[in-house]
């Protein structure tokens, strides 16, 4: 399946056969030149030194990051991030649930009681090179001045507060939201003048709640599917990089609308409405949200398409009992991306090539950050029970869907340092040679 998304995202050339060798050194000739300045904190970096999770070795770590020593370098992974396996870290996690604040309740699993830790020490090997430990001082500096928007559903705030926590070994944010709904937050860092925000959009297009009950008793939505959620769509110009996200709330029963009238549904049971599927709906939020921010004025930011993370309930459906048990990741071999996962999955890439052929046009850059992989491989990741005290009155009892924190959605940062690193290179081979995006 692997070669078939490289194809569909890059044509019959592969990216190697893209990146002549005399263009790889003028690229990395012009990145070093370019990076220098803000660059002499970030040589130097030991790569086999990582905090470790006990209390001392979290002072060390502290004391260790402030050393310009123990920084990664700004060498560039060039390799497919995102297909490998997970190997054991024993020096993870590099906070806990008592060091930082940013952890919600429900994705809090030390704190009600998770029995194992095993979970934690895990990191992601791509096939072929290393991905570095996300460095927080080495982030800060290439984002600094700049802003950074999590633009979806609660898998985007999850991966907010993992970077909040993560960040917080270099500086905690100030909170300057515009509102005191936490669906709508934002943080800024003063050293960095770095500000990220959230923008909770489950559905990523203009919605509403028509029904609490619906055919499902979890709720029947109203979609229009031509109309982007205004909450989101208004604010693009104003970041950097935007992180689109969205899945899971695809699943519940909807009504789709397209120009004011209704069009079809997803299992909404109304007489005389076609059932379109929830994958009708879901490619075209994609495409709707992809077209508001290349139609955006004076937006010169980076999307990234943070690709759907699949859920693993086993033993039943969410709302049939279903839970996730295991405690170690799987193996690549161990596991196929299949069903709808692998459907929702494929729309997504196909949109966005669609949508990045466009972007390209306005000189804009759109970037797959797939996580989708890696995290079908952690069926032991996520809250489970252990996301809510064990009397609670919850909707989502066994949550197998949001990840624990620390956990292994923490990697995510790693991921998108590495993009950003890589994000000189490409601008420079971009300038030298326009075409070959």
């Amino acid at each position: 399946m692997k070669s078939q998304i490289m194809e569909l995202l890059f044509g019959k050339n592969s990216p190697k056969q893209m990146i002549p060798k005399v263009t790889l050194f003028l690229v990395f000739a012009l990145l070093l030149f370019t990076i220098s300045p803000l660059s002499h904190p970030l040589f130097g970096y030991r790569h086999s030194s990582s905090p470790s999770s006990s209390s001392s070795s979290f002072e060390d770590l502290m004391n260790e990051s402030t050393s310009a020593a123990s920084l990664p370098s700004t060498s560039i992974t060039m390799c497919d991030l995102f297909t490998g396996e997970w190997v054991p870290n024993p020096k993870a996690p590099y906070y806990s649930n008592t060091t930082c604040w940013a952890i919600h309740e429900h994705q809090n699993c030390m704190k009600y009681g998770r029995p194992d830790s095993e979970f934690l020490k895990w990191k992601w090997k791509p096939n072929g090179c290393d991905l570095p430990i996300f460095n927080p001082f080495q982030f800060l500096e290439i984002v600094r001045g700049k802003t950074m928007a999590f633009v979806g559903d609660s898998i985007g705030r999850n991966q907010m507060q993992s970077m909040i926590c993560l960040l917080s070994r270099a500086e905690w944010p100030v909170d300057v939201s515009l509102t005191q709904d936490d669906y709508f937050k934002r943080w800024r860092y003063p050293s960095y003048n770095f500000t990220m925000a959230t923008f909770w959009t489950p559905h990523i297009v203009k919605s509403k709640e028509a029904d609490s009950g619906g055919p499902t008793n979890s709720g029947i939505f109203s979609l229009y599917l031509d109309e982007p959620d205004e909450r989101w769509a208004a604010e693009v110009a104003n970041f950097d990089y935007i992180i689109l996200n969205g899945g899971h709330w695809f699943m519940r029963s909807m009504v789709f609308y397209e120009k004011q009238a209704i069009v079809g549904c997803h299992y909404c049971l109304l007489p005389n409405v076609p059932d379109l599927t929830m994958y009708y709906g879901y490619r075209k939020a994609f495409r709707t949200a992809f077209k508001a921010i290349i139609n955006t004025k004076n937006f010169k930011g980076i999307t990234f398409l943070k690709t759907f993370t699949p859920s693993h309930f086993e033993n039943g459906l969410w709302n049939e009992g279903g839970d996730c048990v295991r405690t170690k990741p799987f193996k690549s071999n161990e596991v196929e991306l299949e069903g709808m996962s692998l459907e929702f999955y494929m729309i997504q890439m196909e949109e966005f090539k669609i949508a990045r052929k466009e972007a390209m046009k306005k000189g804009l850059k759109f970037r797959v950050f797939d996580t989708t992989q890696a995290m079908l491989m952690r069926p032991d990741g996520h809250p489970s029970k252990y996301g809510h005290k064990a009397e609670a009155n919850v909707t989502l009892y066994n949550d197998c869907v949001h990840w624990c924190l620390p956990g292994p959605i923490d990697t995510w940062s790693d991921f998108l340092l590495e993009m950003l690193k890589m994000e000189g290179v490409r601008s420079a081979q971009e300038r030298l040679h326009p075409n070959t995006n």
